[in-house]
């Protein structure tokens, strides 16, 4: 009878032991108690823009939303965030999410990544790699938004013998090289004359630096700005203001983003047009994590609604606008 009791005693032991593990491994990547390892590769820190772009994906990879979030900003330097990759493989996160400084260089560490069968996510700019490895992109239309920068500038000047400058942003990122193509194709045909267009590196220091090359170069000819994004047309204001001009009347500027800096200068007359690039990418790229290590099918690209402002918009939606 003992013998019985004994035997009967091991096996529910043994009963427990697997109940605990099945417990156990039901924490598995996609959501359980075990938080998610991500690794996140960012640019940097160099506008408004990615301080909000920042702050969303780190309040998404959250603790509180089950994620243990390995950050890295690279300051602009490609060769330290492919570095940060590198780390992040050899930490054996689960999941990579990358906002690439530039489109080339990535074949090699994207196929160490999948080699390791660690997914990646890519957030905000695009890459020339092939689709196969990375699991999904979410972003904006850069193309459209240089489209749409373009099409007010060609119906607000086409006709009038307009003479421009560009603040381009960080060279051969996909943000500049789409956006330049956008706006090039809105404003071909017309008479606009593009009197210059150089990197600003989508800094403030840079677009000030550029603009004010520009006013020593080609002087009061200027009358029209097309900055890349908000902070590099913020430079240039200093560099305007600089030289005895009133930016927004003797050089009217049309930026991308829209952030709080850039609405309340468009607010105040002295941007007259911005195109949104919405930096709220956070919660989308912890969806697309999730959904990934799931096993679940995604898709291949997502691309998150822009909207454009006037002077008046701006000045209705400033206080509400969340960045």
């Amino acid at each position: 009878m003992k013998i019985k009791t004994l035997l009967a005693g091991v096996a529910m032991l043994g009963a427990l032991a697997l109940t605990a593990t099945g417990c156990a491994g039901s924490g598995d990547k996609a959501g359980g108690d075990k938080p998610i390892t991500v690794g996140f590769a960012q640019t940097g820190s160099e506008s408004g823009w990615r301080a909000a772009n920042t702050e969303s994906m780190k309040k998404a990879f959250s603790a509180e939303n089950g994620f243990d979030l390995v950050f890295n900003a690279a300051d602009n330097k490609q060769e330290a965030q492919i570095a940060a990759v590198r780390s992040f493989i050899n930490q054996g996160v689960d999941a990579i999410v990358i906002a690439p400084i530039t489109v080339d260089g990535w074949d090699d560490v994207l196929k160490e990544a999948k080699d390791a069968n660690i997914p990646v996510i890519l957030e905000d700019r695009t890459v020339s790699a092939s689709p196969d490895l990375y699991a999904s992109w979410v972003g904006l239309d850069f193309t459209q938004e240089g489209k749409t920068a373009g099409e007010w500038v060609k119906k607000n000047f086409d006709g009038k013998g307009a003479n421009l400058v560009v603040l381009e942003g960080t060279t051969g990122s996909s943000a500049a090289l789409d956006r330049s193509t956008g706006f090039n194709d809105a404003i071909k045909g017309t008479d606009i004359k593009v009197l210059d267009s150089q990197t600003g590196d989508f800094t403030r220091d840079g677009g000030k630096k550029v603009m004010e090359g520009y006013l020593q170069k080609y002087g009061k000819s200027i009358n029209v700005l097309f900055a890349q994004n908000d902070d590099m047309g913020l430079g240039a204001l200093d560099a305007i203001k600089a030289a005895g001009l009133t930016p927004g009347v003797d050089i009217q500027i049309v930026t991308i983003d829209a952030v709080k800096d850039g609405m309340t200068a468009l607010s105040k007359g002295e941007f007259n047009y911005i195109v949104e690039c919405n930096p709220l990418l956070g919660d989308k790229a912890a969806e697309l994590v999730k959904a990934v290590l799931a096993g679940d099918t995604v898709e291949k690209k997502t691309i998150v609604a822009d909207q454009s402002f006037d002077q008046e918009q701006a000045a209705k939606v400033l206080d509400s606008r969340p960045y």
